[in-house]
């Protein structure tokens, strides 16, 4: 029996109360009965009249029901919550929530959130996760959508495994598709679709990968080389100018006149909070930035535009910058990024830059990614065991 809030005097209604794991489901019986008259113990009125043996009877009844239902869904072997068990004794169906689903959900109010949040880069990777499972449902289940609390741990291996056999993905590719379905599982998670973590004790095994950068005799040669079209000496000038900043794509191509400011020491700094990880970034210039710089100071399209240098789409800058390479006959697969590796190798580190000013120039928030680029050169060991071969002389 249960008083309204409101109550004063009078019958009360009696609902049929289910509880499972300490959370519960109630449904309304329609009955009422007068407080005085309610046994709160055995959950039925008191008494022997006929009213007693007919509401009791009537709730004996509701109480089988509902055994019934518990019955049904293990035979079953369908998850036994309140509310699964409130809807299977209303003959209701349960509102299943779906893996794709929740995908779809996570993706839409990413992509509310690109440039106030989110990198347009990082929704593109949950969309083609989107499109990964989509893919995997169809080839291994025949379905178009999956039921949250079916996803298992099988599930996931099976998925990874898809995706290096039938997708082709490499190994860090693969690993990351999974760390990104496990944060649409946590939401899952978090939102009490699901009690437990199917990605639980999951291996993710990452392999380290080398990361391509430039000598400083291939740097030289792009420098150095004449090319016939503008469009191939603006796409050098840019790429160069990463090269001797660090810069990468994204906040090359939104770098302002007013980023270019003047430093603690006197000399042109670069300011600029990274478009990735909105981290602030601050680059002494060099005198090859400077140049470059200089070079398209009257630029038409750069006055017009509050832009330091004109950049082409990302797609376009690698294109033309692959057809550099070939002119150049180097034999690396130059991209934008390659420029940012290059300024963390070749130009600091090489030259006896301190990690940690490396880190702060390249805007990095944990030292540990800068590691990533910071490869050991073979000419760098060379030059400080030849420091230290002097002082054993």
């Amino acid at each position: 029996m249960k008083k309204q809030k409101n109550y004063q005097n009078g019958a009360a209604p009696v609902y049929l109360r289910i509880t499972v794991a300490g959370k519960r489901s109630e449904i309304t019986t329609g009955r009422e009965c007068e407080p005085e008259r309610w046994n709160s113990k055995t959950g039925r009125m008191s008494g022997s009249k006929e009213d007693a043996k007919s509401l009791n009877a009537y709730l004996d009844n509701l109480q089988s029901m509902v055994y019934d239902a518990h019955k049904s869904l293990t035979e079953d072997k369908l998850a036994v919550t309140a509310e699964s068990l409130k809807c299977k004794f209303l003959g209701k169906e349960e509102k299943a929530n779906t893996l794709l689903q929740a995908i779809k959900d996570h993706n839409q109010k990413m992509e509310a959130l690109v440039g106030a949040e989110y990198a347009d880069g990082t929704l593109k990777r949950f969309e083609v996760l989107e499109r990964h499972i989509e893919l995997f449902l169809q080839f291994k289940y025949r379905i178009a959508d999956i039921d949250i609390k079916k996803i298992a741990h099988e599930f996931i291996s099976d998925f990874e495994f898809y995706l290096r056999t039938e997708k082709k993905c490499a190994n860090n590719t693969a690993v990351k598709h999974v760390k990104n379905l496990g944060k649409i599982i946590r939401i899952c998670i978090s939102n009490k679709w699901i009690d437990r973590d199917p990605l639980f004790g999951y291996k993710f095994k990452t392999k380290k990968v080398d990361r391509a950068f430039l000598s400083g005799d291939e740097l030289q040669i792009i420098t150095d080389k004449q090319f016939a079209t503008q469009r191939l000496s603006q796409v050098r000038d840019v790429f160069l100018l990463c090269c001797f900043t660090g810069l990468a794509y994204s906040d090359v191509q939104r770098l302002k006149l007013s980023n270019i400011i003047k430093g603690i020491d006197g000399n042109q700094w670069i300011c600029i909070n990274r478009k990735k990880t909105d981290t602030r970034s601050a680059i002494p210039l060099l005198p090859a930035a400077m140049s470059i710089l200089e070079k398209y100071s009257d630029n038409p399209y750069c006055i017009n535009n509050d832009r330091a240098i004109p950049v082409a789409s990302n797609q376009k800058m690698n294109e033309y910058l692959r057809e550099i390479a070939t002119l150049c006959s180097i034999n690396k697969p130059l991209s934008t990024h390659i420029a940012r590796h290059t300024f963390a190798t070749t130009v600091t580190l090489l030259n006896g830059v301190p990690i940690e000013s490396v880190s702060k120039m390249l805007g990095h928030t944990n030292i540990r990614t800068t590691q990533q680029y910071a490869k050991v050169l073979d000419i760098k060991v060379s030059a400080d065991m030849a420091l230290l071969r002097e002082k054993y002389n």
